[in-house]
């Protein structure tokens, strides 16, 4: 079992980066592939990336292909998502989670574990 923390959203102007971080106390949390989900006002929970226990695999949504980038520091417990090139329909709750599965997936019921979540908000 592990606790993922969020940390690293605020409010940015379009065309802006922030790095979000996802960090755990436990040290088992590098045993754990990683999701990021994003959660807009009125939608529904939807993938945004995801990186495998090795860090050797690396998922996104089409939407952020060639702006987001997932990485994994194992030995800082730690998965960062760096968004660069932001946009207003970027602006939602940000939400990291943890799966044993090998190869992460791309919905939020293969996640047993998850953050309470960072808001991110993109001004145009």
């Amino acid at each position: 079992q592990v606790q993922p923390v969020e940390s690293g959203g605020g409010l940015v102007q379009a065309g802006g980066s922030l790095r979000l971080s996802c960090a755990a106390s436990e040290r088992t949390f590098s045993n754990y592939a990683i999701g990021w989900f994003r959660q807009a006002p009125g939608k529904e929970r939807e993938f945004v990336a995801a990186i495998s226990w090795t860090g050797g695999s690396t998922y996104y949504v089409d939407s952020v292909k060639g702006r987001f980038t997932i990485s994994r520091d194992n030995a800082k417990n730690t998965v960062y998502l760096q968004m660069n090139s932001l946009k207003p329909e970027d602006t939602a709750v940000y939400y990291c989670a943890a799966s044993l599965d090998r190869v992460p997936s791309f919905s939020v019921y293969r996640y047993d574990y998850w953050g309470q979540g960072t808001q991110v908000t993109v001004s145009s």
